[in-house]
């Protein structure tokens, strides 16, 4: 199992004959991603690197049941290609473009949640579940097949972190990147919720960064609905407050957003936090051994819980036995006295005829 995409994603790519989307088309197939379908306007019934090229989404849907979409076209552009997607019944849609404006990030959060569709990004390196599927930027030689759930605001520590566990010998399910913009389409819970319902994933790792307050909704979500172990790492401990870095959304205003703030969140939250994302692997490791001695004190005090149950039912069981043989004596006695009284009774009333005879 995985979060997002698996085995059964039917990819159709956004900007299949530009520069990116070429070079990560090739890539993604040749990680075994089933890409069926390019689109590039005026450049329809084209092949590129043997996948079919469409005018529009909706012509690369009719003709091949596309269910994914992962977006490689300019900013100005980016916004129509969600709709475009949107309106032809893709239900997964990763825009790796990055610059688009905040402001049409708006109009595109609200229409995608009507339609009741997924976006991931924009601005972000799209997400990966090792073995099964690949849609975006994240290098498939560096991820591993495994348990552990990774999700990021930032690109660049998203592979930090899923080489670091796949160089300790972790594997993971999914790894996404969710994007730095301001507005972005899928959020932390989003897939914190997502892991937790996925049977593959035993533990996650998520990535922050300064700016906004995501962060610290996530750690609130795992303390309240997380069964599953959670580490952490923040990013920009030492940037300066008021300057933007890097991402649109990586920016502190006054004292929110700090990563102080984002730490000690996650901290009140039972999230333990690595200094570097070189440690992620060895709190992986301690926060599974720690599951592990919980559940496995769970299911002895479940057991402990029924042999009590068994014990307790025995005892009343004995207790019924116990109780049915005083009553069936004591009923045993009352019926013999009831005899005796008869018999007693009989006896009276055979003297007292015998005198009556005798008179």
């Amino acid at each position: 199992m995985s979060v997002f995409i698996n085995n059964r994603t039917k990819l159709v790519v956004q900007g299949i004959t530009g520069r990116d989307g070429s070079l990560h088309t090739s890539l993604m197939k040749a990680y075994g991603t089933s890409v069926v379908a390019g689109v590039t306007p005026g450049k329809g019934g084209k092949k590129f690197n043997g996948i079919p090229v469409f005018d529009s989404v909706a012509d690369a849907v009719a003709k091949t049941k596309a269910n994914t979409s992962v977006i490689y076209v300019p900013p100005p552009f980016a916004v129509d290609a969600i709709f475009e997607a949107a309106d032809a019944g893709i239900k997964t849609i990763i825009c790796i473009t990055e610059g688009v404006p905040a402001n049409d990030m708006m109009k595109v959060y609200e229409y995608i949640r009507e339609m009741d569709v997924r976006l991931i990004g924009p601005n972000c390196p799209g997400l990966i579940s090792p073995g099964q599927s690949k849609v975006g930027i994240i290098p498939g030689q560096i991820c591993k097949k495994g348990g552990v759930g990774v999700v990021s605001r930032s690109g660049t520590l998203t592979y930090e972190a899923v080489w670091a566990l796949t160089n300790a010998g972790i594997g993971q399910s999914t790894c996404v990147g969710i994007g730095g913009d301001q507005v972005i389409g899928t959020n932390f819970i989003d897939c914190l919720e997502a892991f937790e319902n996925d049977p593959a994933t035993k533990a996650v790792v998520m990535i922050g960064e300064i700016g906004g307050d995501d962060e610290q909704k996530a750690a609130l979500f795992v303390k309240k609905k997380m069964t599953k172990p959670v580490v952490g790492f923040i990013s920009g401990r030492t940037a300066p407050p008021g300057k933007r870095m890097g991402h649109a959304g990586a920016i502190i205003s006054g004292s929110a957003g700090t990563a102080e703030e984002k730490v000690a969140a996650f901290n009140k939250a039972g999230i333990p936090v690595a200094d570097s994302p070189t440690e992620i692997p060895g709190l992986i490791v301690a926060a599974l051994k720690k599951a592990k001695a919980k559940a496995a004190t769970k299911v002895a005090k479940k057991v402990t819980k029924k042999v009590a149950k068994k014990k307790v039912a025995k005892k009343a069981v004995t207790k019924n036995k116990v109780a049915k043989k005083k009553a069936v004596k004591k009923a045993t006695r009352k019926t013999a006295t009831k005899k005796v009284v008869k018999k007693v009774a009989k006896k009276i009333v055979k003297k007292k005829t015998k005198k009556s005879k005798k008179r």
